[in-house]
């Protein structure tokens, strides 16, 4: 199969405003290409770099269809963006990720029956609707159980671990009270894990396949916190991450980028959720990969070769959050020289646990970088 090459001089078109958004842009500029985006909130991260910026909502159909005639080619940047507008995109101009992956991964019972049907490995977990089909679950599953809204959660929200029949009735309360948006939750059997990982693999419509490094994460209050590469893993796990990365994305038939996000237990892996987009884990490529996860999207849907994925040097990851704002400012007169700062030109005051920024500390003792970050985090000497 071939696939007409999109060399610099064509548009890229971001569904999305947002820091992937941002980052996929400021790639793409370099590249040489010409950038706009679609995002309903006025000089996002992204339009700020953008030739233009669509100011609409993501369900208007009208402006993503003047998004698509403005472009070569569009990506998305994240999950949450009204399923007919993709289709219709995906339909009627070129974009390459498709909407099928998208559907997908938008409702956690979709993501986790595929998985499941295909033969990869994720925790028990069933459907409900409502408080008795809850109860029903958690006898079937046993605690320590993890409800879920099928859709529209992310770090952490819309989720409430049940470790003791109280917090069953109280979420059985909560259903109650309403159904979420879809209708729909999730109940997953707890996992008991060593260490949270993710493996971000590219494929292109030729079925040219390749994956990254594996990353151990370490979340804070449900929000990614940081993550370490090379993982902190046994050799033969992150073969076999990097290999169920690649079968994923074949199963699924990805076009593009994917982060597989991954628990790793006692007795092998298990796969979390899935993000098929740049992902937060992998925005450590920027500065210590020989590819980023920015340039590589716009290779793996644009038919370029995909670029290498090789390590330059150790990194840790730590994301800068609303509240860490002011250390990270006060304190970069004083970085080593090794701290790449990435800010994300968010407006406004900065709001608790909101990404703003990243870090990408380079080479160096993780566990060294970690007591760094927390004691500049926490306003104590650096």
């Amino acid at each position: 199969m071939s696939v007409r090459p999109m060399l610099p001089g064509s548009t890229i078109g971001i569904l999305g405003g947002g820091q992937l958004g941002r980052m996929i842009g400021l790639e793409a500029r370099r590249m040489g290409y010409d950038v706009v985006c679609l995002d309903p909130t006025p000089d996002s991260p992204c339009g700020q770099i953008a030739r233009e910026q669509i100011v609409a909502p993501f369900d208007d159909v009208g402006a993503a269809r003047r998004l698509g005639k403005a472009s070569d080619l569009i990506v998305y940047e994240f999950e949450n963006i009204p399923f007919p507008v993709v289709e219709m995109l995906e339909q009627e101009f070129r974009l390459p990720q498709g909407s099928r992956i998208l559907r997908i991964s938008q409702h956690r019972g979709r993501e986790k029956t595929a998985l499941a049907e295909a033969g990869f490995p994720v925790a028990p977990f069933r459907l409900v609707g409502d408080a008795a089909g809850l109860r029903r679950a958690v006898h079937e599953l046993g605690l320590p159980c993890v409800l879920k809204t099928c859709a529209g959660g992310y770090d952490g929200k819309g989720q409430m671990v049940l470790n003791a029949p109280p917090d069953l009735e109280a979420a059985a309360a909560e259903l109650d009270a309403g159904p979420p948006l879809t209708g729909e939750w999730i109940v997953e059997k707890f996992v008991f894990f060593l260490c949270e990982a993710s493996v971000i693999v590219a494929r292109q419509e030729t079925g040219q396949t390749t994956t990254y490094p594996v990353g151990e994460n370490a979340h804070r209050a449900n929000v990614l916190h940081s993550t370490v590469v090379p993982a902190r893993i046994d050799r033969a796990l992150q073969a076999e991450a990097e290999a169920l990365g690649e079968d994923i994305a074949d199963a699924l038939g990805l076009v593009g980028l994917m982060a597989i996000e991954l628990f790793v237990t006692p007795g092998g892996l298990i796969v979390n959720e899935l993000a098929p987009r740049p992902h937060n884990s992998g925005h450590y490529t920027w500065d210590a990969s020989v590819t980023s996860q920015f340039e590589q999207l716009l290779r793996a849907t644009g038919g370029l070769p995909l670029g290498s994925t090789r390590l330059l040097t150790p990194v840790v990851m730590i994301n800068i959050l609303g509240e860490h704002v002011p250390a990270v400012l006060s304190g970069m007169p004083c970085f080593p020289d090794n701290v790449k700062v990435h800010l994300y030109g968010k407006r406004g005051a900065p709001a608790a646990r909101r990404k703003m920024g990243h870090l990408n500390v380079l080479g160096g003792d993780p566990d060294a970088v970690l007591h760094w970050a927390d004691r500049l985090y926490q306003g104590r000497a650096i």
